[in-house]
């Protein structure tokens, strides 16, 4: 520690009592973040938990090393006694150290360095059941050639203390090759320039195991102002710096974590825009028959997540005269789900516009999804339309049923036998044909838009049924649906949703 006599400032010794409650702030503050910390649950493939965690080990070191070093300053600095003042000898040209390259002041060591015995930075030194084994405090006097280290000096330098102190001119035997040029520079300018010094360098310690060392200190100068000592504190970092790397290493981690979900959700929404009707507002039948439908649709994202997911509605003019009107939701999010939802949408229009009834395209779909690479469930309904009959025939596969709107009041139709696509092989689905009424509106919907907190929740269903009133008065589809925007839109639903209203013109 320093004499008396500093480059620009005399020592002041704290009030002990300050230091006291400085230690217990920070006992405290240590103690609450470690509770935050295990509270912290840690899961290997959640990146954001893992950040969490490595900063609440980074700011528990840096806590420990603040207690530390207001521990050292309550038990007060040792006393140094300098020689008599002299005139410093001047140092010759060869044997001066060479000064290296001053670092680039954002370099910071990542704590990479292996030792050639194999030993990893970052291992626990021994403990000896104090902090204050971390810092240590040395001066080289230049006049007497005198060397004073504290004991935890030699603990932090792993250096038995019957070989002594090491003199400046041993240090760079222990520090890695690396950073010796750092280490010179940094002494070079304080007993040369009266510069402070401020610094890291990794040591290799008699055990093989590599350690961080902070290092400040400044100059002593006599009375003529030359420099007579230096004196340094020493911190063994290692930890804090590898809790440092953690944070960094979680951080970087969670960056990527984030721009894989960013570039997921990105080719999910293009898959789905391409792959959903391209119609936006209501979509107009032109039908020879006396009752043609008018269509509107609207996709609902999910609150809870930021992927898409698999839901879809379709409305599709047949070559027969016939409408397919559709929707469905397939289990998942993000790529996988919007693109077996596109295979899915893809082989339905592709069987319909052949002419396949929809009980026997259910089971076409079924098929398809239990043979599927990407195996997932899924639920469907699938409706036929023909304008001259006014008949709707239907089929469906675990799905909510259509709501059928007439004279002001709704319900929901009978749904036929069908169960979720890709749960078993081999099943058939039925078919039930309904007749339309002109005036008369379909809302076919998913059950991300209804579901309550249990699946016998029907709630949901019930504020749909309670919008009757509305929907008599509505014009076309585009009205019928903006009264069900209104009662659902701003819902922080846990799962995406979609809805298709269909009016039966006059």
């Amino acid at each position: 520690m320093p004499s008396p006599l500093f480059a620009d400032h005399p020592a002041q010794p704290p009030e002990p009592g300050a230091v006291d409650a400085l230690i217990s702030q920070a006992s405290r503050l240590r103690g609450e973040v470690d509770a935050v910390r295990r509270d912290t649950a840690v899961h290997d493939d959640d990146p954001r938990l893992r950040w969490q965690r490595a900063l609440c080990d980074l700011a528990m070191h840096q806590l420990d090393e603040l207690r530390a070093q207001f521990g050292q300053l309550r038990a007060g600095a040792p006393v140094v006694t300098l020689p008599a003042p002299a005139p410093p000898v001047p140092l010759a040209p060869e044997d001066s150290a060479p000064v290296a390259a001053e670092p680039e002041e954002d370099s910071v060591f990542d704590g990479s360095f292996t030792s050639d015995a194999g030993a990893a930075y970052g291992e626990a030194p021994a403990r000896t059941g104090s902090l204050l084994s971390r810092v240590g405090s040395a001066e080289w006097n230049l006049l007497t050639d005198e060397v004073s280290w504290s004991d935890e000096l030699f603990q932090i330098f792993g250096r038995p203390r019957e070989l002594g102190p090491m003199s400046l001119d041993e240090m760079p035997t222990v520090v890695c090759s690396e950073d010796q040029p750092r280490l010179q520079t940094m002494v070079t300018d304080c007993l040369i320039d009266g510069k402070p010094i401020d610094g890291e360098f990794r040591i290799v310690r008699s055990d093989a195991t590599v350690r961080t060392v902070h290092m400040t200190g400044e100059p002593v100068l006599d009375a003529d102002g030359f420099t007579a000592s230096m004196w340094a504190v020493l911190r063994d970092v290692s930890e804090l710096r590898r809790s440092e790397r953690a944070v960094r290493e979680s951080r970087d981690s969670l960056e990527r974590s984030r721009q894989i979900e960013r570039t997921e959700r990105r080719v999910a929404v293009e898959l789905q825009e391409a792959v959903l009707p391209p119609w936006r507002g209501s979509l107009r039948f032109a039908h020879d028959g006396p009752a043609p439908l008018d269509v509107a649709g609207h996709y609902f994202p999910a609150a809870s997540t930021g992927l898409i997911g698999g839901d879809w509605y379709d409305a599709l003019a047949l070559p027969a005269g016939d409408a397919l009107l559709t929707v469905g939701d397939l289990t998942g999010h993000g790529v996988a789900a919007t693109s077996s939802m596109a295979m899915l949408l893809g082989a339905l229009r592709g069987m319909a516009v052949a002419g396949i009834r929809p009980g026997a395209l259910m089971g076409h779909l079924n098929q398809l999804l239990e043979s599927s690479g990407q195996p997932a469930l899924g639920s469907a309904m699938c409706c036929r339309y023909d304008p001259v009959a006014q008949t709707l025939t239907w089929a469906q596969a675990g799905h909510p049923a259509p709501l059928l709107f007439r004279g002001g009041t709704g319900r929901p139709l009978r749904r036929p036998e069908g169960v979720l696509l890709g749960a078993t092989a081999g099943v058939a689905y039925g078919e039930t044909e309904t007749r339309l009424h002109p005036g008369d509106v379909l809302v076919l919907h998913t059950d991300g838009l209804t579901r309550g907190a249990n699946v016998l929740d029907d709630t949901g269903v019930a504020r749909l049924l309670a919008l009757a009133p509305r929907l008599a008065e509505a014009r076309d589809a585009q009205d019928c649906l903006r009264p069900v925007l209104e009662e659902f839109g701003d819902e922080a639903r846990e799962d995406d949703a979609c809805v298709m209203v269909v009016r039966v013109g006059s």
